[in-house]
């Protein structure tokens, strides 16, 4: 990563303090809650953005492997491990420091995985899961490409959404917090609004850093021409079948980190997290930011889902992502947040193409009402 790509860094840095600075002093701390959130949120986002940007693979699964991060620690955190004192497993994981131990509101004492062990088992899960179904799904292209990952979005949905082990309809909840190092600690508590909003930007700070100089390495140059054509990047040598499979993994994991961090910080999830609207509200902040454009993905997954959480949308959040998508996609298909749209040439080449589809569809309708009067008649 180029001095020059540090600017942007330091201006997110600046940007997290004085949004933090403002927020404390007039006492508008409460604000921070959403903003924590968004941030996870837009963890996703920036994994997917590399994903279709980059690498030219549309995913409608992404919120399957944020649920299964969220769950899988949900899972392993709330289990009493001290109920099954004889477990050999159990035994091991107190052994070795891997348990936490507390009480509940009644007194009784709780063992349960510490939350780190469940976010190495949840991350280790996800990518191989996601390596699994990479290896035959991301042999499809197109459009069959998306349907494959919007069935695997749709299973997993149903799964957690009927299975008892994962609280079904309800969810799992009363996580214990999620104690990192240095008295910093991932919870709900009002008392760390601050403290979570700085480990949610760290988090955002580290992943663009990481996916910044991952595509400006080797593997960034052979997904840009895997997306050009992948065929010509299979005659030149590039092994297209590898690297699609790597960057979709890559995206999975952020998917899944982003998920057990919220899941400690909200104290609990639910079935809604796997919901295939979500996967299209992703899709449609990265179509937004301007697919291959980190940066422009990263500001547009804050300020939406910000928006989102806020109830800006009220009840219409799906129709407010599923028309913005629909929008990009008849009018932008490179993504709005692009510097060449912002260019005389670039706003002169986006009329004409708004112009010339518009008129297409004006046709189409047209011809359609034409035929529903025949048909009448």
């Amino acid at each position: 990563m180029s001095s020059k790509k540090y600017i942007p860094v330091l201006g997110l840095i600046a940007s997290v303090i004085a949004v933090q600075v403002i927020a404390s002093a007039l006492e508008r701390e409460f604000y921070l809650t959403q903003l924590t959130m968004s941030a996870y949120y837009t963890l996703v986002i920036l994994g997917l953005t590399v994903l279709m940007g980059y690498a030219g693979q549309i995913s409608l699964g992404h919120a399957a492997f944020f649920a299964m991060g969220g769950y899988t620690t949900a899972v392993l955190t709330t289990y009493n491990l001290a109920a099954s004192a004889g477990n050999p497993l159990a035994k091991l994981a107190a052994d070795i420091g891997l348990s936490t131990v507390s009480s509940n509101a009644y007194g009784v004492r709780i063992e349960h995985l510490s939350p780190w062990a469940a976010l190495v088992v949840a991350a280790a899960l996800t990518a191989g899961v996601a390596f699994l179904i990479g290896i035959p799904i991301l042999k499809l292209k197109g459009h069959y490409l998306a349907m494959a990952t919007l069935g695997f979005g749709i299973i997993v949905y149903r799964i957690v959404l009927g299975s008892r082990i994962f609280g079904e309809a309800d969810g799992i909840s009363d996580l214990p917090p999620f104690r990192i190092a240095g008295g910093l600690t991932v919870s709900g508590d009002p008392a760390l609004r601050v403290q979570n909003y700085y480990i949610a930007a760290f988090l955002i700070l580290a992943g663009i850093i990481i996916l910044n100089n991952l595509v400006d390495s080797r593997v960034g140059r052979a997904l840009r021409s895997i997306r050009g054509s992948e065929e010509a990047a299979n005659t030149m040598g590039v092994n297209t079948a590898r690297y699609k499979l790597f960057i979709f993994v890559i995206s999975a994991v952020f998917a899944c980190i982003a998920g057990v961090f919220l899941t400690h910080f909200n104290g609990g999830i639910g079935p809604s997290e796997a919901d295939v609207m979500k996967s299209v509200s992703y899709v449609a902040i990265v179509a937004v930011g301007g697919m291959a454009n980190l940066w422009g993905a990263l500001v547009m997954g804050i300020v939406l889902n910000y928006l989102s959480l806020r109830g800006y949308f009220g009840s219409y959040d799906e129709l407010v992502f599923g028309g913005i998508l629909i929008v990009i996609m008849l009018f932008f298909p490179d993504g709005l947040l692009r510097s060449e749209n912002f260019q005389l040439k670039g706003i002169i080449e986006k009329m004409k193409r708004i112009k010339h589809n518009y008129t297409a569809i004006s046709r189409k309708v047209a011809q359609s009402l034409r035929y529903i009067d025949k048909k009448d008649k």
